[in-house]
């Protein structure tokens, strides 16, 4: 894949509604993450698209121009690591199973299903993620006390994203 290939590709790629693009071909892997991207809550902090570059088991064969890896990448492990924050110690996330769109309440003029600081129980209706026109309840599989929403209301989800942090003790 030539270098004017794979920038094409990371501006289609940025256009698009698209928040990782993985790309395995023989023996190179590409993957780009736009800033939509997040990863156990935490969002990438460039604000262009990422490579990650993969070592590759035999050189390229083409005589166009390398990718360069150190300069233009951001250090992503840099990028991805949250500050230390003890205030988030011992609290667990629940995480959305589907991707769709967050509702906190059953529809606009309802009172959302769980507030910052109520009690939830395992199998209690938190939310709804509306995927393909099917609202779908979303229920606790931790116990405690709700301490902080990480997402806005009618705002994307993506599988395994976070939703809540819970005090499991509270």
């Amino acid at each position: 894949m030539t270098y004017k290939e794979i920038t094409d590709l990371i501006k289609l790629i940025n256009k698009s509604s698209l928040s990782e693009f993985k790309l395995k071909k023989d023996d190179m892997e590409i993957v780009i993450r736009t800033d939509s991207f997040s990863k156990a809550g935490v969002q990438n902090i460039s604000n262009a698209p990422s490579i990650l570059p993969i070592a590759t088991a035999a050189p390229v064969s083409s005589p166009a121009p390398a990718v360069p890896t150190s300069a233009a990448v951001p250090d992503l492990a840099v990028a991805e690591t949250p500050p230390a924050e003890d205030s988030n110690a011992g609290l667990l996330e629940l995480k959305s199973p589907i991707v769709g769109t967050f509702y906190r309440s059953a529809s606009p003029d309802k009172p959302p299903f769980k507030k910052i600081g109520d009690s939830v129980e395992v199998g209690e209706t938190v939310c709804i993620v509306e995927a393909m026109k099917l609202f779908n309840e979303i229920e606790s599989e931790i116990s405690g006390k709700i301490v902080k929403v990480l997402i806005e209301d009618a705002s994307p989800v993506e599988y395994d994203q976070p939703l809540f942090l819970i005090d499991p003790n509270g």
